[in-house]
């Protein structure tokens, strides 16, 4: 329980430095995995051959997944790209580490001056390398640590961050039941883009369960993220009697707020090579819907199968009415190859 303890004081003192949407970095919240974008875009309880997961609760990571490596690409929205590759190693000593690499492309810019005259072309791209450990010290829970070297390139400027990852899971000793609290993304800028100016860190505190039936090839996950931030009313910028601008805040009733915080995920399993899964991201769904035309915005599909020696999973996800985004991941583990 005292690691539990220690999380929680982490939490504590992280609380009042993160407010959604105003922060640098946030390419890392942000889905990673056709697993974790199929489920609604995050789940920080579910352990399972899928060791991505651990890229939003290190805790996840499993001593079973040794010299596993996943590759996972993302179409995202226009030109932009993410990918992201981990690799899963267990040495002689307690616990597994894992490796990660995410990179994010943001396509080429026109760059203008005041007159609209051509400058050039620029681009915009951000790196994070990440090393996460998880030690499961007894038969409930795993304890998991990361820690993160960002680089991003913004035209000429540049920002170097480091971030670190405090998670913990609980596991029943049936195996149905599982349960996960984190902190992620907390840190500093090391170097900032403009001088002197540090920007807050896309800290996300989050709490998730997966039960899966006992009886029936289901099972269900509930992800309750940014309790950093317990209101996550927005302000939006509306026209005044007199023509001025000013801000209007959002008028959400208590259980409106509550829900924001909440994605919900539901997979069905019917064998150990096959699945399909599902999510439900109510922030996604109240910000990005159209009054008018809501659609599938905030809703996410996909599958996974087993061919031969490698996991592939695919998933689908409705961000707004302009398109979707396309996510693929292949697994494998490098023993079979004989490595």
């Amino acid at each position: 329980m005292r690691y539990i303890g220690l999380l929680l004081i982490v939490i504590t003192s992280f609380t009042a430095y993160s407010q959604k949407g105003e922060n640098t970095y946030e390419f890392l919240n942000i889905p990673t995995s056709a697993k974790g974008a199929g489920l609604g875009g995050i789940n920080v309880s579910l352990s399972d051959a899928d060791q991505v997961l651990a890229v939003y609760n290190p805790a996840l990571l499993l001593d079973s997944i040794s010299e596993r490596l996943s590759v996972n690409y993302l179409n995202y929205v226009s030109d932009i790209n993410l990918g992201y590759a981990q690799y899963a190693r267990k040495f002689n000593c307690p616990g597994i580490f894992a490796l990660g690499v995410q990179y994010i492309n943001y396509g080429s810019f026109d760059e203008r001056d005041a007159t609209d005259l051509h400058l050039g072309v620029f681009t915009a791209q951000e790196t994070a390398v990440s090393l996460m450990y998880a030690y499961r010290f007894n038969r409930l829970f795993t304890v998991g640590a990361s820690f993160k070297q960002v680089m991003s390139a913004m035209e000429k400027y540049q920002s170097y961050g480091i971030l670190f990852d405090l998670g913990v899971k609980y596991q029943a000793v049936d195996g149905l039941f599982s349960a996960g609290l984190v902190v992620r993304n907390f840190g500093t800028q090391i170097t900032t883009y403009t001088d002197n100016n540090f920007e807050s860190m896309p800290t996300d505190i989050a709490l998730g369960i997966s039960q899966k039936l006992a009886h029936a090839p289901f099972r269900f996950s509930l992800t309750l993220n940014n309790l950093q931030q317990p209101d996550l009313s927005y302000k939006m910028a509306h026209t005044g009697s007199d023509n001025s601008l000013a801000d209007k805040t959002s008028n959400l009733s208590f259980g409106e707020k509550a829900l924001r915080h909440a994605v919900i995920g539901v997979e069905f399993l019917p064998s150990k090579n096959f699945f399909l899964m599902g999510g439900y991201n109510f922030m996604r769904r109240a910000e990005l819907k159209i009054e008018d035309y809501s659609s599938w915005v905030g809703f996410s599909f996909g599958f996974g199968i087993k061919i031969d020696r490698f996991n592939i999973a695919y998933s689908t996800t409705k961000y707004h009415l302009a398109g979707i985004s396309n996510h693929i991941s292949v697994s494998t583990n490098l023993k079979s190859f004989g490595f």
